[in-house]
């Protein structure tokens, strides 16, 4: 089975949330790694290493061989807890991986030919990115990184579905699998908001051009206003 990372982990035998604190501290993440038909396993892993792994996007879809205290074991990501305000990792959960059984992943999904597509590049519309990952399911060799969506002929209203996506063998979509063909991805026409944002000095102009007709006007309703009056009152005493 091919694996793209590797993680060294030691065995965890203190729990709770006091001990889980202290070693945060010292430079340590609390994991745990369940599955496989086997009891779910409380393990260490080195923070600073995680962190620059969890820059990679390749590390959230591709298996992992985990060595605890020198024994590798085949396992996928599946879930990270993050410390809401700081750049640190509280939790991490891995899955165990077997050779013969379906693993379920959440792949990230890579666009082409956006630029030279006929909906953008001679129809002057835009593209939307309606999903940014699918949850795929296979036998972990089967699994891919990604899945590449290729927009270079799409025309202005025109929409890729999930259905629309080609899958390798061995691969199948879960939504898919349960009856829903989502959107994807879309070229359309730009929207109002967007075209006046295109025409910021038109827009301005319009209302300072108009302010000079708006004083005239408003000065003529005063002559005409006043003009009754006097003929009301006729000609002032001397």
């Amino acid at each position: 089975m091919k694996t793209s990372f590797d993680l060294v982990a030691d065995s965890r035998d203190v729990q709770g949330k006091g001990a889980s604190r202290r070693l945060r501290r010292s430079g340590k993440v609390p994991a745990i790694l369940y599955g496989g038909h086997q009891e779910p396993k409380q393990i260490l892993l080195d923070h600073q290493n995680l962190l620059s792994l969890l820059v990679n996007e390749k590390f959230f879809s591709t298996i992992l061989s985990v060595k605890i205290d020198g024994q590798p074991q085949a396992a996928i990501l599946k879930d990270v807890q993050r410390h809401p305000a700081k750049n640190q990792i509280l939790h991490m959960d891995l899955q165990r991986v077997l050779e013969n059984e379906q693993i379920r992943m959440t792949i990230p999904l890579h666009f082409k030919g956006a630029s030279v597509s006929p909906g953008v590049k001679t129809q002057g519309g835009v593209v939307s990115h309606l999903l940014n990952e699918v949850e795929v399911a296979c036998l972990p060799k089967d699994l891919p990184e990604y899945l590449e969506i290729d927009l270079s002929n799409m025309e202005i209203n025109q929409i890729r579905r999930l259905s629309d996506l080609p899958l390798p063998e061995g691969v199948e979509l879960v939504a898919l699998t349960h009856g829903r063909d989502e959107a994807v991805v879309s070229i359309h026409h730009p929207r109002a908001e967007e075209a006046a944002a295109e025409t910021p000095a038109a827009a301005a102009a319009a209302p300072a051009g108009a302010a000079p007709a708006a004083a005239a006007s408003g000065g003529d309703a005063k002559k005409a206003a006043a003009a009754p009056t006097a003929a009301k009152g006729g000609a002032p005493k001397k």
